[in-house]
């Protein structure tokens, strides 16, 4: 999309000058509150920090940062009767259907140049969207940054990653790009019991990623010489993905498309994990292929 970014222009309910409006300039940007009680933001502002009430309106750049968004979900100053409307639309998306499909994902919409937004047409924030959802993808292919891309926007995330966090120092440095890359407000949880995290959750939950949870557990059940001995945590956490309450997406890698291991372990690994692949994404609402930053959908 070659767009380039022109300067923004609002006006309030034909008022200009805003006679009996308070402006306000805070650290999360600038505000409006209309005679009727009527709040809007534009965030273009650092962020702050406190709770505060809902705005009835909110314009922000979701292109530069969509993990603010979530940010002021989790502080209560968007809620699900607030309005959020993207501006600074640009090159920065390569197009209008990738950008709609971020916007389906966060919850908010844009208004095409020159017209008339209502603060009474409502969009608010889906939850009712489906819940499950695989991204599966190679070595590098952007899937991780695709799946934490859907939950942006979300208000309270829980990150679970399934890695052995004791490892060389190029893997430390791989979890270390991750962990710096997640906004402050997710929560984190290093575990492989995901049985215990799908059973126990019910908002938003990023798993990262299936391939190292279940290298983990071949370790665990020394399995790799007796792969059988995989099958009773395999379909423990498909009965649980499938039993989930939680607004879940699973990262996983896509390991079956180059040449056949010629070690029996790399082998059996391929193996079991495009099995699991194959359950997980038939017991999901989404799945999507990542290849080289671009997304395919799973119909």
């Amino acid at each position: 999309m070659r767009r380039e970014r022109r300067p923004l222009s609002v006006v309030v309910d034909d008022h200009a000058p805003l006679d009996g409006y308070e402006l306000a300039r805070t650290d999360d940007g600038d505000v409006v509150v209309g005679p009727d009680g009527g709040s809007l933001l534009f965030a273009n502002g650092g962020g702050g920090s406190g709770p505060g009430p809902a705005f009835d309106l909110v314009l922000i750049d979701l292109l530069d940062d969509p993990f603010r968004l979530g940010a002021l979900r989790a502080r209560g100053l968007v809620n699900r009767a607030t309005r959020v409307v993207a501006v600074g639309v640009d090159h920065r998306v390569r197009s209008e259907a990738e950008f709609e499909r971020r916007l389906g994902y966060w919850g908010a919409t844009q208004v095409p140049d020159g017209a008339v937004l209502e603060t009474s047409e409502r969009v608010g924030h889906d939850f009712a969207r489906p819940h499950r959802t695989i991204v599966l993808g190679g070595t590098r292919s952007g899937k991780s940054e695709e799946a934490e891309m859907r939950l942006a926007g979300e208000a309270d995330v829980l990150y679970v990653a399934t890695g052995d966090v004791h490892g060389d120092e190029e893997w430390t440095n791989r979890i270390a790009a991750h962990r710096d890359r997640r906004p402050a407000h997710w929560r984190t949880r290093e575990t492989r019991d995901l049985e215990d995290v799908l059973a126990g959750e019910t908002g938003a939950v990023l798993i990262d990623g299936l391939g190292t949870w279940l290298a983990g557990v071949f370790d665990d059940l020394a399995a790799w010489e007796d792969p059988g001995r995989i099958r009773g945590a395999c379909d423990g956490l498909v009965a649980a993905w499938r039993g989930t309450r939680a607004r879940v997406v699973m990262v996983s890698d896509e390991v079956g498309l180059g040449v056949i291991p010629d070690h029996a372990s790399g082998r059996i690994f391929r193996d079991a994990l495009g099995e699991l692949n194959r359950r997980l994404a038939d017991e999901s609402e989404e799945a999507a292929l990542v290849v080289a930053g671009r997304v395919t959908p799973l119909p």
